[in-house]
């Protein structure tokens, strides 16, 4: 499956520089031979630049850098640092796979800091340092993020506070680091390396929930999974299953699967099953993934209600409304009716064996002035006092606990939060730099969904028929992702960055359709 979707590409023969006759002329329209007469594309939302007069050979090749977006590059990268990205978009959520060397060193930290090195290895090698556009502009959020936190550290007062803020920032670097050199890597690659890399990240995530299901079947059974296979790799760092609480003899589990915590593991699987839905419904009948997009749609949405995470419903149904306004016309076929016909027939056979069970879980789950509850909106009370004393640039990075400790006496408690986090710590500069980072995803997004209208335009509906539903899943699990982090903290790790990579390359990479042919 690490390769599904890199199918659905091949199915469709189309690849890069497929459709010479089409180009962009110097109105901004994509149109055939000599007429030119086709739909209007803004360049601006494409990211694109238009076709420039005809040059001789090598004056074209030497200007092939001009235009980065669109061009794709000699091959700089080796096929080790292709593996290491692989390995690490498959492995962004394993967070349970940590090692305590004095700080917290996770699975994904030490495959980062292999694929950096080797990327940045093949580029001393190649001598080649050019980047394409969004990859400047990613270098320059990252700047303006490490500008405003090293202020913040001028608000640091404690020795603990220090501590707190130097992890922090090693995080962050490595974070913001992979982004850039993931998207550059991507543009780098062919469209099929970028199905692949997409297929990847979401395997990773289906292997993850899988593990959660045997997690929960295991603890079922009496048999504690965790224990005896990750604490000798670990040493005893992993956690194990979340128990909930208990209904009369019978425990409450919550899979917490490779995460570390079972809202984590909901809010993380939004992601997945948005950008997978309007893939799966776009596929043309007969097409050989079909059904197995089904099925693990069907699995993925089992494991997302067995984890109970409020946080990650939420952020599924804001994503499912978004999906809702454009695959309007799929919600009553049988495409989707099917698969979400039998999660509900599964589901309604295992409630109605242990109906009392489920409903004391139900009701529990449904309660709103629990103490849970109060402490994920208690947390928003900190903003105003933080902000009155610290407005510009907050407490400093990763200083919520230390800040929490202080007024509460509470140790090791998180924000609970993104937002309350991203408040606190980095104030209003940290907050506004977000704040237009978010923006800029989304702007990118629209600039992939004009790009599938233009192929479409053009007379490519196989491609546009991928790409269009690419652009509107990812919209919708940005966004779903984000009304998740109201109350949990999820946008702050790997998998996050992962999906931003991949948003900000996809015009990269799929622009590359529209580009004329080289002469031969």
């Amino acid at each position: 499956m690490s390769g599904a979707l890199s199918l659905i590409w091949n199915r469709t023969g189309a690849h890069e520089c497929a459709f010479s006759k089409y180009r962009f002329t110097p109105r901004g329209r994509v149109g055939g031979g000599e007429a030119g007469n086709g739909a209007r594309t803004p360049r601006s939302e494409l990211g694109l630049v238009p076709t420039a007069p005809v040059q001789p050979r090598r004056a074209r090749a030497a200007s092939t850098y001009d235009q980065p977006v669109t061009v794709p590059r000699p091959q700089r990268l080796s096929r080790r640092t292709d593996w290491l990205l692989l390995i690490t978009l498959f492995a962004a959520t394993f967070e349970k796979l940590h090692w305590e060397v004095g700080v917290s060193v996770t699975l994904a930290d030490l495959l980062v800091l292999a694929y950096l090195t080797s990327f940045l290895v093949d580029l001393a090698l190649s001598r080649d340092l050019r980047v394409p556009r969004t990859a400047l502009v990613t270098l320059s959020f990252s700047a303006a993020f490490l500008v405003c936190y090293l202020a913040g550290f001028f608000n640091i007062e404690t020795a603990q506070g220090l501590t707190q803020f130097s992890k922090g920032m090693v995080k962050l670097v490595l974070h913001l680091l992979f982004l850039t050199a993931a998207v550059i890597h991507l543009s780098d690659r062919s469209q099929r390396f970028f199905w692949t890399a997409l297929g990847a990240f979401v395997v990773g995530m289906a292997t993850n929930a899988a593990y959660g299901i045997v997690q929960l079947g295991a603890a079922e059974a009496g048999f504690n999974i965790d224990k005896r296979l990750l604490d000798p790799l670990t040493r005893g760092a992993a956690s194990s299953i979340n128990i909930y609480g208990a209904v009369g003899s019978q425990n409450v589990y919550r899979p917490n699967a490779l995460t570390g915590d079972p809202n984590h593991l909901g809010v993380m699987l939004v992601m997945s099953l948005l950008i997978l839905v309007p893939l799966y419904l776009r596929l043309e009948r007969g097409h050989r993934l079909r059904w197995p997009l089904a099925t693990l749609l069907g699995f993925m949405l089992v494991v997302e209600l067995a984890t109970l995470s409020r946080s990650g419903l939420l952020g599924l149904s804001i994503g499912f409304l978004v999906l809702a306004v454009p695959y309007r016309g799929f919600l009553t076929r049988p495409r989707f009716l099917v698969p979400l016909g039998a999660v509900c027939v599964l589901l309604a056979g295992v409630v109605f064996e242990r109906r009392h069970f489920f409903a004391t879980v139900l009701r529990s789950r449904l309660q709103t002035n629990t103490g849970s509850v109060s402490a994920h909106l208690g947390v928003y009370d900190f903003i105003p006092q933080v902000l009155h004393s610290h407005p510009l640039f907050g407490l400093g990075l990763n200083n919520f606990s230390v800040y929490y400790e202080f007024a509460t006496g509470k140790t090791n408690w998180g924000p609970h939060s993104f937002y309350v986090a991203l408040l606190v710590e980095g104030g209003i500069v940290g907050s506004v730099i977000f704040v237009v980072f978010l923006w800029y995803l989304f702007r990118r997004l629209a600039a992939t969904r004009a790009i599938g209208r233009a192929l479409r335009d053009s007379g490519d509906t196989a491609t546009a028929a991928r790409v269009r539903p690419l652009a509107w899943g990812m919209a919708a699990a940005l966004l779903g992702t984000m009304a998740s982090n109201a109350f949990y903290l999820t946008m702050q790790f790997y998998y996050f960055y992962a999906f931003a990579a991949l948003a900000l390359a996809t015009p990269l990479v799929f622009a590359r359709s529209l580009e004329p042919a080289p002469d031969r």
